[in-house]
């Protein structure tokens, strides 16, 4: 593996744009295997507190995060970033796109980098939330989780049928938007969002052929959804021994939060109705907080 470089972890810097497609100004990432010809995209700041790992949602990448993790890492902590298989500046393997395999990559990954025995903690959100209960539930190297606004995800729930659920829940298609034309209409998008908003959003695009389309394949999302809707996370929850921190956004799914923390074992819920699904880039300051309570929970428990 080698080490990141690049601009310092707090630099501010305007995107930097290249031939093709602006690059974000955050810490490089590395490359970890994790399955044959499969590498992971991991931006790590060093530290000597307890590490924490943090996992994006579907068709999202690592630089939401980034504020979580800074502010994360100034108190101390070790943290990596990760871009999930087909996500991000990760390979793009052609199967392999469910939330079992995501979990399977998550592991493999903490092993490869030597976090395993460190206990680290994981937090992901939405999507992410439902791999990295799966990626506890599988291995005893996690110290605890946190499931931010996802992680009791079950889209059979909502739709009947896997087709009725696909119809409403596809990607939208950038169709045949140039470059400045994409970054015009994204920057109008995000004028509102919190800093680093678009250099997170335009991670999750790249420039093909002249056009803008989505990093993660129309095919590959797909059979992600189609993951959300045939596994039940309640299956999982009995499994996961550690201690869990349940954060939840906004004012819905209710019942299945409390699903959540009835199947449990070790799970506090918090909840933060005024926030959005993004949490963690709109509160990071929040999150850091949920994150940093898990930590004392996971200490308590040791003891």
């Amino acid at each position: 593996m080698s080490a990141p470089d690049g601009p310092d972890r707090h630099g501010r810097a305007a995107l930097v744009t290249d031939a093709h497609w602006p690059t974000d100004s955050w810490v490089r990432p590395e490359s970890v295997l994790v399955d044959t010809g499969v590498g992971l995209a991991v931006r790590r700041l060093e530290g000597d507190g307890h590490p924490v790992v943090l996992v994006h949602g579907l068709a999202s990448n690592a630089l939401l995060w980034r504020h979580v993790a800074e502010d994360l890492n100034d108190r101390g902590h070790a943290v990596a970033c990760l871009d999930l298989r087909g996500h991000g500046r990760s390979d793009r393997p052609p199967e392999g796109h469910t939330t079992a395999q995501a979990a399977a990559d998550l592991n493999a990954c903490m092993t490869a980098m030597g976090w395993g025995d460190r206990r680290p903690i994981v937090a992901g959100q939405s999507w992410g939330g439902n791999v990295v209960l799966r990626a506890a539930q599988t291995s005893d190297q996690w110290g605890g989780v946190a499931a931010v606004d996802g992680g009791w995800i079950h889209l059979r729930r909502r739709f009947e049928s896997f087709d009725d659920c696909w119809e409403q829940l596809a990607p939208p298609d950038f169709g045949q938007r140039a470059p400045d034309e994409a970054l015009s209409w994204i920057g109008t998008m995000v004028q509102s969002w919190p800093p680093g908003a678009l250099e997170a959003v335009i991670g999750n695009l790249e420039v093909v052929d002249g056009q803008v389309r989505n990093r993660l394949d129309r095919r590959h999302h797909r059979s992600i959804v189609h993951s959300l809707w045939s596994d039940d996370p309640a299956d999982v929850y009995p499994g996961v021994t550690v201690p869990v921190s349940l954060i939840v956004a906004g004012r819905s799914a209710s019942d299945d939060v409390d699903a959540a923390a009835a199947g449990l074992p070790d799970a506090t819920v918090g909840w933060h109705p005024e926030a959005h699904h993004d949490i963690h880039l709109q509160h990071p300051d929040l999150v850091s907080r949920e994150i940093l309570a898990l930590l004392d929970r996971v200490k308590g428990s040791a003891a």
